[in-house]
């Protein structure tokens, strides 16, 4: 009989055999919990992504530490809240973490490229495919992207808020085969486990199981993530097919351990087919110009029936959005069902709410369109 632990092994092993990674590191490692670049780890990472290479991989490194690295030099001992301190300190630390990377990477006779990335750049369908094409440029040509949040730039309206997001985000954009999250921790555990010691680690589950959300814990000092949004950033980059593995970086040889089929850290296996492109990019929006209330009928519809969404199931339409422009769809009690490219504007769709098919012209004067988003334009959740 199969154990356990052999199913473990064996998806360990499809996992390692995957050829496209997206590497995220985080602020704490890279900058050895604030005390300034941690080089010898970087060399480490960096000497084991450039044998992955040689093993026929392609590597994305995603890599926060331009803000901690800038507070450092500037510095400063807590981060601020002023989002001109936190630019400046990114625009000072973005030098010395690519100049690092830089250095390393060419003792193994590899060239790198700065990829800086905003929220608005995933958001509009032309940056997002140009975007989509010269990274995957760039691994046609063997160069390693590093891609950053373009911190310097970003205000707190379109920033993603965490570069876990980001790495599942580039995941999606790149139709990655797996996204390795490395972070101070080992993996995800039952409890947290720097207060709890009969915490658990979670070798593998679902990348959409819910119950991972209510194990992770809360962020740290440098990072604005936290174990959370790395369970999250699973469910997404699951959108394209990626597994997601997370990871101790401190782990001796942690990528080559990977890639031969240990059992470290926590893998979160993506359960569903992946999205098409288009569908990927309504799902990474993160920002949205407004939300359609639905009634249960409509809900169903969505998540059962994979159907259109009909304007008789929306109760309520709120913010300001423009026929073309993406929307979150909500039930009753706030939760998130859909994103969609809505064929109406909010003045219109106030207007047919709660209106079957057959009373839209008289409503409007015209009908443009029978569905108020239509299923090829909306992603389920």
């Amino acid at each position: 009989m199969t154990s356990e632990v052999d199913l473990y092994r064996e998806n360990r092993q499809r996992f390692a055999a995957k050829k496209r990674w997206v590497i995220k590191i985080g602020s704490a490692l890279l900058t050895n919990d604030g005390k300034g670049l941690n080089r010898e780890g970087m060399q480490s990472w960096v000497d084991q992504m450039a044998e992955l290479q040689r093993l026929g991989h392609e590597v994305i490194l995603v890599s926060s530490g331009s803000i901690a690295e800038g507070m450092t030099r500037l510095g400063w001992h807590n981060r601020p809240d002023e989002v001109h301190q936190l630019q400046a300190a990114a625009a000072v630390g973005q030098m010395g973490l690519i100049q690092a990377y830089e250095t390393a990477f060419r003792q193994h006779q590899r060239t790198t490229a700065q990829v800086l990335l905003t929220h608005d750049d995933l958001s509009n369908r032309t940056r997002y495919l140009n975007a989509r094409g010269t990274l995957r440029a760039l691994m046609k040509y063997g160069v390693v992207p590093i891609v950053n949040e373009n911190d310097t730039v970003v205000t707190d309206e379109i920033c993603f808020g965490d570069n876990d997001t980001l790495g599942a985000l580039v995941a999606n954009l790149v139709e990655a085969d797996m996204l390795v999250i490395l972070t101070d921790q080992d993996g995800l555990f039952t409890a947290d486990p720097r207060n709890n010691p009969d915490a658990r680690l979670v070798l593998e589950g679902r990348a959409s199981d819910p119950q991972f959300a209510e194990m992770a814990g809360g962020g740290g000092r440098l990072g604005r993530g936290g174990m959370v949004t790395k369970v999250r950033a699973a469910s997404v980059a699951s959108r394209s097919g990626a597994d997601t593995v997370i990871v101790g970086g401190r782990l001796d040889n942690v990528l080559l351990r990977l890639r031969e089929a240990e059992l470290i850290g926590t893998l979160l296996i993506a359960d569903r087919e992946p999205e098409a492109a288009r569908k990927q990019w309504i799902a990474g929006h993160l920002k949205v110009r407004g939300q359609l209330i639905l009634d249960d009928g409509a809900v169903r519809a969505l998540r059962v029936g994979h159907r259109s969404l009909l304007p008789i199931g929306v109760v309520e339409a709120n913010g300001r959005f423009e026929r073309g422009e993406v929307v979150a769809c909500l039930d009753t009690s706030g939760r998130l069902v859909a994103k969609g490219l809505v064929n109406y504007s909010r003045t219109e769709a106030v207007k047919i709410l709660r209106t079957p098919s057959s009373g839209l012209e008289a409503a409007l004067g015209f009908v443009p369109e029978p569905e108020m988003i239509h299923r090829d334009n909306l992603v389920v959740f």
